[in-house]
């Protein structure tokens, strides 16, 4: 991780990549009188230029799938001649 970092807590975690973009990651609750609702967000935002950026909103299990790609292509970028046979790669 580059720029500031902040350990995950309740209130989530932020850092700022080597291009400037600072990611955000929290946990956000709505309450619903029949069911409550939890996702998990990804804020990237805005680049060094001020050009926009993004948001969403996952599921728990879509947060889990995103952590594995994102840990499976941290590790091909670290051993580029490594191969995978992960479809969602």
């Amino acid at each position: 991780m580059t720029g500031q970092e902040r350990p995950g807590t309740a209130e989530g975690a932020s850092f700022v990549t080597s291009c400037g973009r600072r990611i955000a990651v929290k946990c956000l609750r709505l309450a619903s009188p029949e069911k409550p609702i939890s996702r998990v967000t990804l804020d990237v935002g805005q680049d060094r230029d001020g050009g926009p950026g993004t948001w969403a909103a996952l599921t728990a299990d879509e947060a889990r799938d995103l952590a594995r790609v994102l840990l499976a292509q941290a590790s091909l970028a670290e051993h580029p001649g490594r191969m995978t046979d992960d479809p969602l790669l």
